[in-house]
């Protein structure tokens, strides 16, 4: 397998016997306890797959608890102060999904109430995307619909398309191959979905896969051909410290614990040559709703 984008070859027939196999898996192995799992609300549904997105399940689970303990529902939420939900948001980074979950969450109250169950609705909200839209109509309402994780695309991407890795293949063709497999019925669809988020999370994982404990072995590509490798070396990345989202989380964190701050005193907090910069990252906070200016000094926005 070569660096360049794989083809796709004919997706096989997914027979009932091979599913079945997946699904005793799961029934055996998955993560049913999850307690995103074992409720069919959407509103919470929502919130689990918001708080994951690139963020470890282990990570987000005291944070789920204690969002909905506060936030049970959507009118609740949507009477939050955008501080308030920053401040609730500590330690899950990416600050911004937070605002992206209230505004949304304001969208529907507004609209009557009820968190809406149809993709298209769902993607209608603020801040909610083709795989979050997707997640929520197929574990809260069961629609059956493709559902498309990391996790998921690497097991499609071996089981089907015989690369290492999603990042192989065209995205049209992962999610050709997502619809392919897919069982018409919701409920159905529900388990095959989070069947396959598991398998990957838990057997066929980026590094490591524990290929003898795969239900799906016997008829994967990836196998049969002896596990080609993604070739060429990952792109470097810039040491966290270095980039202007460790800045700006910096300052995020700074005003989470102060009613507001002046520009010397926040980047008074910041290392190196991210204290000369702060001014231009408070302007891109500020753009993204994530601050706002009250004079000389900046805090979170709608704070005290």
């Amino acid at each position: 397998m070569t660096g360049k984008r794989a083809r796709m070859g004919r997706v096989p027939i997914i027979t009932t016997r091979r599913r079945a196999g997946l699904l005793r898996w799961y029934e055996a192995s998955g993560r049913h306890t999850l307690p995103w799992r074992l409720t069919r609300d959407p509103y919470a549904v929502l919130v689990s797959e918001v708080m994951l997105q690139q963020t470890q399940v282990e990570r987000v689970l005291p944070y789920y608890l204690h969002w909905l303990g506060r936030w049970p529902d959507v009118v609740a939420l949507a009477a939050a102060s955008p501080a308030d939900v920053i401040r609730a948001w500590a330690g899950l980074g990416y600050n911004r999904r937070a605002l992206h979950l209230q505004r949304a969450a304001v969208a529907v109250a507004t609209a009557g109430g009820d968190v809406p169950l149809a993709v298209a609705a769902l993607r209608a909200l603020p801040g909610v995307g083709g795989y979050t839209a997707s997640a929520v109509a197929c574990f809260a309402g069961e629609r059956a619909v493709p559902v498309v994780d990391t996790n998921i695309g690497r097991v499609l991407a071996r089981w089907l398309g015989g690369a290492a890795s999603a990042r192989l293949l065209k995205p049209a063709n992962v999610a050709a191959m997502a619809q392919a497999v897919l069982p018409r019925a919701g409920p159905a669809a529900r388990d095959h979905n989070l069947a396959l988020m598991d398998l990957g999370a838990l057997v066929c994982s980026a590094r490591g896969p524990a290929c003898g404990s795969c239900p799906l072995r016997s008829v994967c590509e990836w196998r049969k051909q002896d596990y080609p490798a993604e070739s060429g070396a990952p792109r470097p990345q810039p040491p966290f410290q270095t980039t202007a989202r460790f800045a700006r989380g910096r300052i995020v964190d700074a005003l989470r614990g102060q009613p507001a701050l002046t520009v010397a005193a926040l980047a008074a907090g910041l290392p190196g040559d991210h204290a000369d910069r702060a001014g231009t990252y408070l302007q891109q906070l500020e753009r993204d709703g994530l601050v706002e200016r009250l004079g000389d000094r900046w805090r979170l926005p709608g704070g005290p």
